[in-house]
């Protein structure tokens, strides 16, 4: 199995612990990005992956490198080139205060990047699964350009295709969203998103569910993935449901439709040590559950406890093995020490 992910890499720069922006006078440095976090999940699991994106040849973009490098991630058709490695700032929320997150990523590498920097045939050659997120096409009419091109090229060579919409609206408004994607999504046979993508992108929104007051109406998203899964012909949608209760505490849960059934995971109830990357490690469970053939309550309780043990890990990255996912999605939450 090989599996190649394409996206943007940042250097993330948060205050210790809980202090805000405001308060710090150090931050700590660590990389991370969408379809890079899902590359490092699918490495952890064993499954031959390569991460592809555009990075400067200094030191700040191959600390980028060495960081996928380290976990066994193949790195070879990362294009070197730009002058700029993309920012963010975290500010971790607390009790009923938000987490924060401030970009500094124009102008990055990645998002200057020319569809002549990337050979697909080359890239793609002998891998199985390709996977990118609404992130990246956000980037620039350039970058979504490279992502139609990519497609393209994985479905000619018969690869199973899969994207999280992931909207970001300090990127892009829901109108570019909406256009850009639709295009993208033809070529795409697994479908991810979170509780608010699908209206965001495609104005496709679940039944009596207010996100912000942490009421979820699982059964409405029934609807929510037969309309996608009809307007696009996905084979497969997913959808993580995220009960919101504090920035600290959250029920977490997923459903999955396959064109025929509607399955839903069991619901979780989640401290949060760091939250972000949280949907990527989900979406990084599913991909690995689908490669490995496993059945479909199988796919979605693996991929729902993957994204669950990811929230009690610092950084972008989920650092869990196939063992640990595969007890707690059967049932040991206990947390007990394993001596």
């Amino acid at each position: 199995m090989r599996a190649v992910t394409f996206g943007e890499i940042m250097l993330r720069l948060a205050p210790e612990g809980y202090y805000r922006f405001l308060q710090a006078d150090r931050y700590g440095a660590t990389y991370g990005g969408g379809e890079s976090n899902v590359a490092v999940s699918l490495a952890n699991y064993g499954v031959d992956t390569r991460f592809v994106t555009k990075l400067p040849k200094h030191e700040i973009g191959q600390g980028a490198v060495n960081s996928l490098r380290r976990y066994g991630v193949d790195t070879t058709k990362i294009v070197r080139g730009g002058d700029r490695v993309g920012i963010y700032f975290l500010e971790k929320g607390a009790s009923q205060r938000a987490s924060k997150v401030i970009y500094d990523r124009a102008g990055s590498a990645i998002a200057l990047a020319q569809p002549e920097d990337f050979d697909w045939a080359d890239i793609f050659e002998g891998a199985d699964w390709f996977h990118f997120t609404g992130i990246t096409p956000a980037l620039g009419d350039n970058v979504a350009q490279i992502c139609l091109e990519a497609c393209k090229k994985a479905k000619e060579m018969g690869l199973t295709i899969s994207c999280d919409l992931n909207y970001r609206n300090k990127l892009w408004s829901k109108e570019k969203a909406g256009k850009v994607m639709g295009e993208l999504c033809q070529y795409v046979d697994v479908c991810i998103a979170n509780e608010e993508d699908a209206g965001d992108v495609f104005g496709i929104k679940a039944a009596h569910t207010d996100v912000t007051s942490g009421k979820v109406n699982h059964e409405g998203y029934k609807e929510v993935a037969k309309e996608l899964a009809d307007r696009f012909g996905f084979e497969k949608v997913a959808i993580t449901l995220r009960e919101s209760i504090s920035a600290n505490d959250n029920n977490w849960a997923a459903m999955m439709y396959d064109g025929k059934e509607y399955y839903f995971s069991k619901k979780y109830p989640v401290h949060i040590v760091d939250r972000v990357g949280g949907g990527d490690s989900f979406g990084g469970g599913l991909i690995y559950a689908c490669l490995q053939k496993m059945e479909a309550q199988d796919a979605i309780e693996f991929a729902v406890a993957a994204s669950c043990l990811k929230h009690s890990i610092e950084g972008d990255c989920n650092l869990v093995t196939v063992d640990e996912v595969l007890k707690l999605a059967k049932g040991d939450a206990s947390g007990r020490v394993v001596r």
